[in-house]
C-alpha cells in the first residue's frame, strides 16, 4: 500500500527518514536549506590549516541536521605560486549494509592552478532516488599560494517559517560609475509574497554602451531556482521603446537589449505572478 498516515499510530515502527524527507521537501523546499539558528554555521580560520564551523541547523534534501557545538575541519596546505579553492560541505551518507545514516563535515579539495582557482566538482546524488552519498556546500576556502583567504559563504539563511511568508532579494549595482543611480531611487529589491513577485528597481543614467548586461547583482536574500522573465521594467528617456529584464538563478538582474552611453533608464514598479515550478532559495 502506497498511502500512509505518516504521523499516525500503526502499532509498529513505521516512520522512516524517507518519509520525513518527502514531507519536508513538500513543506519547505527540495533545495538544501540553512536556517537562521545558532551561529548559522559561521566559518572562521582558527589557523592556516583549520576552519571552525559554528552552531547551526539545516536540511539536506529534506533531512534535518544540526551542529550544537563548533566543529573543525582541516584545510590542506597551499602550494607556492598556485591558487586553489576548497569547499567545506555537509556530507550525508547511508551505510548500504545496515541502512544507518549520518552527516559530517568534509572538505572537497580543489585543483591547484597557476592563474585562476576553480571550485571542485560537487558530487551529485539524490537521496530519495537511492543515493548513499549527498553533499551540501557551505563555504569556499580560497588559497593563494600558502595564504588562506577569507571564507566565502555559499548559502543564504532562511528565517523561521512564519518569517518566510515574505521573501526578499536585495540587489546592488554592478558599478555605480557605469550605472549612476538616480537620486531618491527605488529600493533595488525583488519581493516574493502570496504567489506574486514585486519588482522595485532604481532608475539610473548609463555612462557605458553595453548589450544584455547584469546591471544589478545579488547582495542578500533569496534567489529563484531558475531564470524568470520580468517583462518590461523600464523606459529610456526620449526613446519610444522600453526595456525588459530577467531575474537570473544567481540572483542578479539582466537588462535585456543593452543601453547607450548616455541613456537615462527610468525604471518603474512591476508585479508578476510566480511562474510554475519556480522555488526561492
Amino acid at each position: 500500500m502506497t498511502i500512509e498516515l505518516v504521523d499516525g499510530k500503526a502499532g509498529t515502527a513505521h516512520i522512516s527518514s524517507e518519509d520525513k524527507a518527502i514531507i519536508h521537501q513538500a513543506k519547505f523546499s527540495k533545495s538544501d536549506v540553512v536556517f537562521d539558528w545558532g551561529d548559522a554555521f559561521k566559518c572562521s580560520m582558527s589557523s592556516s590549516n583549520r576552519a571552525t564551523i559554528g552552531t547551526g541547523c539545516a536540511s539536506i534534501q529534506g533531512l534535518d541536521w544540526h551542529i550544537t557545538s563548533a566543529e573543525s575541519v582541516t584545510i590542506s596546505n597551499g602550494s607556492q605560486g598556485m591558487k586553489r579553492n576548497d569547499i567545506i560541505c555537509a556530507h550525508y551518507n547511508r551505510n548500504p549494509k545496515n541502512g544507518n545514516e549520518l552527516v559530517e563535515l568534509v572538505v572537497l579539495k580543489g585543483s591547484p592552478n597557476a592563474t585562476a582557482a576553480a571550485d571542485p566538482t560537487i558530487p551529485s546524488g539524490k537521496i530519495l532516488s537511492g543515493a548513499v552519498d549527498a553533499y551540501m556546500p557551505l563555504w569556499r576556502i580560497p588559497l593563494d599560494g600558502i595564504t588562506v583567504g577569507t571564507p566565502v559563504r555559499l548559502f543564504t539563511t532562511r528565517g523561521a517559517l512564519w518569517d518566510s511568508v515574505t521573501q526578499t532579494c536585495q540587489l546592488q549595482w554592478q558599478n555605480t560609475a557605469s550605472f549612476v543611480p538616480a537620486s531618491y531611487g527605488a529600493s533595488n529589491t525583488i519581493t516574493v509574497k502570496d504567489g506574486l513577485i514585486f519588482v522595485d528597481l532604481s532608475s539610473f543614467r548609463s555612462t557605458v554602451k553595453v548589450g544584455d548586461y547584469r546591471v544589478w547583482l545579488f547582495e542578500a536574500g533569496v534567489k529563484p531556482s531558475k531564470t524568470i522573465g520580468l517583462g518590461c521594467v523600464a523606459n529610456v528617456a526620449g526613446a519610444a521603446y522600453g526595456k525588459q529584464a530577467r531575474w537570473n538563478a544567481d540572483g542578479s538582474v539582466t537588462l535585456i537589449g543593452g543601453v547607450g552611453s548616455s541613456d537615462i533608464v527610468q525604471c518603474f514598479p512591476k508585479i508578476i505572478p510566480v511562474p510554475d515550478g519556480v522555488e526561492f532559495v
